[in-house]
């Protein structure tokens, strides 16, 4: 048995073999998913792996390149799996192998995942493969109890000028009429033509010009996910800020409706404006009319001011672990 790239003619083997695995068909998922290879094949990594003739076993991954500010070219390993009655003879050995080979190929420097800690099948495959606990924070949180873009949100405070105090026709600050953070800057859908403003922020907060590679992230953004929910913070028709995310039902077995923030960015001349509050504020928003039940992302140990702001928004550690794998 040898390790192949995935064609799209292995879409019905992919959902036939996770279905036997998770106990639910995930077709949409994965369509998505090898049709998004289609289109960014550099972006993705997809290999699979026959017994005579038929899909025994699959693994996909995508390309990242400093997901939250890090420096490293790694690879995210989303979902993998072998049909069960061919379990037990190598073959999801053979498929990391061939993984990890293409991943070496493209220069990435590392393959990341995560698993809930309940998974024991799954830590027990990690650990055999070479993964170590990494050093990172997955967090999430449940919508249902948090209060960015609850009817319990706190109005954001600001400076108010002098009062007259003759003047009996302006609202007192507070009440009915104080603004929410994301009222205070123009909050709106990702977009193609933001692509500029993005690169432009992210200059400023990584010192390098990573264009081709945000031109990537923001195609995925808008077709990759089953849903469109990434956002631009706008001042005086600028961007100030930004938050790609995506929902999908099916990364790392996944079966509720799920949203996962992947990056999340500030200029850093509007620091301290409130500009990321509102974007979360409005994600949150957006994400609980669309029935999401939870939202969750994944932050570097060592970016101490990233993970205070998550956890201000209502983030909490998640049961699940991230593992990483040098290559």
């Amino acid at each position: 048995m040898s390790a192949r790239p995935l064609r799209t003619e292995d879409l019905a083997g992919v959902v036939a073999i996770d279905a036997a695995l998770s106990g639910r068909a995930r077709g949409a998922y994965f369509e998505r998913r090898l049709a998004a290879a289609r289109r960014e094949p550099g972006r993705h990594l997809q290999v699979g792996i026959d017994d005579g003739g038929a899909l025994a076993g699959f693994m996909v991954g995508r390309a990242l390149e400093g997901e939250f500010g890090r420096s490293a070219r790694e690879a995210r390993l989303e979902a993998f799996g072998v049909a069960p009655a061919l379990q037990h003879h190598g073959l999801g050995a053979a498929l990391s192998a061939a993984f990890e080979a293409e991943a070496r190929h493209r220069g990435l420097a590392q393959i990341r995942t995560s698993a809930l800690w309940r998974e024991h099948e799954l830590l027990r495959f990690l650990d055999h493969a070479g993964y170590r606990l990494a050093g990172d924070h997955v967090l999430d949180c449940a919508l249902g109890a948090a209060v960015l873009g609850s009817a319990a949100e706190e109005p954001i405070e600001r400076e108010q000028p002098p009062r007259d105090p003759n003047d009996y026709g302006t609202p007192e600050p507070g009440g009915d009429f104080a603004p929410l953070a994301r009222d205070a800057v123009e909050i709106g859908m990702l977009g193609a033509a933001d692509l500029e403003g993005i690169a432009r922020i992210d200059r400023r907060l990584t010192g390098r010009d990573r264009g081709r590679y945000l031109s990537g992230a923001m195609a995925e953004a808008l077709a990759g996910s089953a849903l469109r929910v990434s956002l631009t913070a706008k001042v005086d028709g600028s961007v100030a800020g930004y938050v790609m995310a995506r929902l999908d039902y099916g990364d790392y077995g996944r079966a509720e409706p799920a949203a996962v923030i992947d990056t999340l960015g500030v200029d850093p001349l509007r620091a301290h404006h409130g500009i990321g509050r509102a974007l979360l504020s409005q994600l949150f928003v957006n994400l609980r009319a669309l029935g999401v039940e939870r939202v969750e992302t994944d932050v570097a140990a060592d970016n101490v001011g990233l993970t205070g702001f998550f956890c201000s928004a209502g983030f909490t550690p998640s049961e699940r672990l991230s593992f990483l794998k040098r290559l």
